[in-house]
């Protein structure tokens, strides 16, 4: 007997709801007409609209877009001719007879200098000098406790230099102005002969000090005359600085007209301020004499990169700004917003995740070089060597566009970026909205006007009908229409009033047979089937990408049965159904159809679940263990003999005038054939399934199967070593 999923196809038509008479809600004629003529005006217009703006849009979008590429290729090359020009300049220099002849003297002095003594007097004061006044500065500076014997030269030259000019000028611009202070030595007449020389190098370049470095590594003149004055860079404290680290690969070059940059450091001798280095070799002959070295000209830098703090000329408005970065993510030059409103930078910075300390550092110093972190997509993405447009955080919080590109200059890696808020850059796309909106907006104002006049010369004599109607549908008796001379009127309200008694009894009676279908058809068939198919629809088919299917055979219930009358057995049968239906729910698993030893059903069709294998392997087991029950309640002696696989499957309503609600597919055969071809019972699985359960499910070989897609391995669950699923 089959007890599968058959209904005869029904739909049940729709029934007037009232008391006595129909009710219908819709639009009046005149709002129809209405609507049609704005719909058609109207969407008409946002159309053109949309097209208008979605062009429009994008073209602005990407003229900011290319305006900011184009500031930051043309900072590229002016960064690029400024380090050109000033390597050029330094190379010319190296290779001149004043910084040839000012290496020699200066070397030679500096020599002379290296069993010379100083007096009590002055050496009293040079310590002075280190303990009183630029230890307490550098400590200042850094916010940290220094040590001023650390800096206090130990070698004669150093010390006697040191003595006779770094201590005895209040400002850098006395010491770039410094004679011979008539000490007699051949250091003093070599600074006699070339300070002005390298005072006006220093001042016309720019540069913050020009610096001679011998062969063996003797700082042997500053134009400034620092602190550095007569210091080595092979041992003391600038040994590990970006300083010696350029003069070594100059010295260690085998080209006599290269330049060796280094990225900016904090450098002692300046207070703790960032300085870089440009170095030369200074060459005579073929013999390499020692170094020139000039401090990288920072305000240069920053004029570039600032366009002379013009930045609204280059078409970057009140928020674009171009600035360089390190390859530890801080800033090369200046921040916009620091020198135009430094309460504001203070407050963004704070806001980014800056320390109020390196802010107030900042603030007083008018500086962000080596202080504010640039840690953007862009910087990220041109410190790993990409060109690009994108739209993200800025280094100092909101939204902004930035071109970014890598900056090839050797001796440092730096990346340059060109950015402005999103909202300023966009300003003009949103104007252009507006106006759009405005536009449209007229245009709909107009044709509502037209479209009220036109709708009411249409409507007046609808209007005049309708409310005769309106009093037939309230069963006003003799109502006369005033439209004509006949009575038709009266008679139609009559009978109208005659049919709204008629169907509402019969709304009823249909509304109970509606119903109890309904029910029918939902123990039949998933819910959604059972939607489509009142509804009318004819053909309803549904392809599941992953569902897990399971076909059962229960065995020795025909020789159970058959002990018992075919009404008693048919009961029992039924109330095993209902328990392993009842399972089934318990598990989100759906039962397709049954037969009266047969049982289909499958996971993941209704209701997509990741888990369906599992649901259905635990499902299988309790099954087994319903069987089990009923067995030990009733004298007999049940198992299960089923096959489980997973994969694609097909569901829908198959027949005309008996439909059976079914589900089939490769998925459904395989599962099929696992139950029929196995010649043991229990729970076969294929290897699909499987790979789907965890490790607490314990199965065991039992064969394999041939397909259409070639040899498979078989599998049977072991219920007895299988601990949970």
């Amino acid at each position: 007997m089959s007890t599968g999923n058959v209904v005869s196809p029904q739909v049940a038509p729709a029934i007037p709801d009232g008391q006595g008479r129909a009710r219908r809600s819709g639009l009046s004629i005149r709002s129809s007409i209405l609507i049609m003529l704005l719909l058609v005006s109207i969407i008409g217009a946002l159309v053109v609209a949309a097209i208008g703006y979605q062009n429009g849009s994008g073209l602005l979008s990407t003229q900011a877009n290319n305006n900011l590429v184009q500031v930051r290729d043309s900072r590229i090359d002016q960064v690029h001719t400024l380090f050109t020009t000033m390597e050029h300049s330094l190379v010319l220099s190296a290779h001149g007879d004043s910084v040839i002849g000012a290496t020699r003297a200066f070397s030679a002095g500096f020599d002379a200098l290296g069993k010379s003594k100083i007096t009590d007097d002055q050496s009293s004061a040079l310590t002075a000098y280190f303990t009183d006044q630029f230890a307490p500065r550098l400590a200042r500076a850094t916010g940290s406790i220094v040590d001023p014997s650390t800096f206090v030269p130990s070698g004669p030259a150093a010390r006697y230099l040191q003595a006779n000019y770094t201590i005895t000028f209040a400002t850098p611009a006395a010491a770039l102005a410094a004679g011979d202070p008539g000490d007699g030595s051949d250091w003093s007449a070599a600074n006699a002969r070339y300070q002005d020389y390298f005072r006006r190098m220093t001042t016309l370049e720019g540069y913050g000090d020009a610096i001679l470095i011998s062969a063996n590594g003797d700082i042997v003149y500053s134009a400034k005359k620092g602190v550095d004055l007569g210091t080595s860079l092979t041992r003391g404290p600038y040994a590990q600085s970006e300083l010696a680290t350029a003069w070594s690969s100059a010295m260690n070059s085998n080209l006599p007209d290269s330049v060796n940059l280094s990225d900016y450091e904090r450098f002692a001798p300046e207070l703790d301020a960032p300085t870089g280095w440009a170095v030369a070799p200074v060459v005579s002959n073929g013999t390499v004499l020692g170094a020139l070295a000039v401090q990288l000209p920072t305000a240069r830098l920053d004029a570039v990169m600032t366009d002379n703090r013009d930045w609204k000329a280059d078409g970057l408005g009140a928020t674009g700004e171009t600035y360089l970065v390190g390859d530890d993510q801080l800033l090369r030059s200046s921040s916009r917003e620091l020198l135009e409103d430094p309460k504001l930078y203070s407050r963004d910075a704070r806001s980014a995740g800056l320390p109020a300390a390196q802010v107030a550092k900042a603030v007083a110093s008018h500086s962000v070089l080596l202080v504010q972190p640039a840690r953007t997509q862009a910087v990220a993405k041109a410190l790993e060597g990409k060109t690009g447009v994108v739209t993200a955080p800025g280094y100092l919080g909101g939204q902004v566009i930035s071109a970014y590109a890598p900056l090839a200059v050797d001796g440092v890696n730096w990346v340059i970026v060109a950015q402005i808020d999103r909202d300023e850059a966009y300003a003009p796309s949103a104007v252009f909205a507006r106006d759009l909106g405005l536009t449209v907006a007229v245009i709909a104002l107009i044709v509502c006007l037209l479209a009220l006049l036109f709708s009411q010369i249409i409507v007046t004599p609808l209007r005049r009908l309708r409310v005769d109607a309106q009093r037939i549908s309230a069963g006003e008796l003799g109502v006369q229409v005033a439209v004509g001379h006949s009575d038709e009127f009266v008679e139609l309200g009559n009978a109208f009033n005659s049919m709204s008694l008629s169907l509402q009894t019969k709304q009823a009676l249909l509304e109970a047979k509606e119903q109890e279908h309904e029910q029918l058809l939902l123990s039949l068939m998933p819910e959604p089937v059972a939607k489509k198919f009142l509804n009318g629809a004819t053909t309803i088919a549904q392809d599941h990408g992953e569902v897990t299917v399971f076909y059962a055979d229960i065995d020795g219930y025909e020789e159970y049965a058959a002990t018992l009358g075919t009404e008693k057995g048919l009961t029992q049968l039924n109330d095993l159904l209902h328990s392993l239906d009842d399972v089934a729910e318990k598990h989100g698993v759906e039962r397709v159809r049954t037969t009266r030893h047969g049982y289909l059903a499958s996971c993941g069709m209704t209701i997509p679940r990741v888990d369906n294998a599992r649901r259905m392997v635990a499902f299988a087991i309790e099954a087994q263990k319903v069987l089990d029950r009923f067995s030990a309640q009733n004298g007999a002696k049940l198992t299960i003999h089923a096959g489980i696989d997973t994969g694609s499957a097909t569901s829908g309503l198959v027949g005309k005038s008996r439909i059976i609600y079914d589900l089939w597919g490769d998925t459904v055969n395989l599962a099929f054939r696992l139950q029929g071809d196995a010649e043991i019972d229990g729970i076969m699985m294929t290897q699909r399934v499987v790979d789907k359960m965890p490790d607490t499910v314990v199965v065991v070989k039992a064969g394999t199967l041939d397909t259409s897609q070639g040899e498979i391995r078989i599998w049977r669950l072991d219920l007895e070593k299988t601990t949970r699923v």
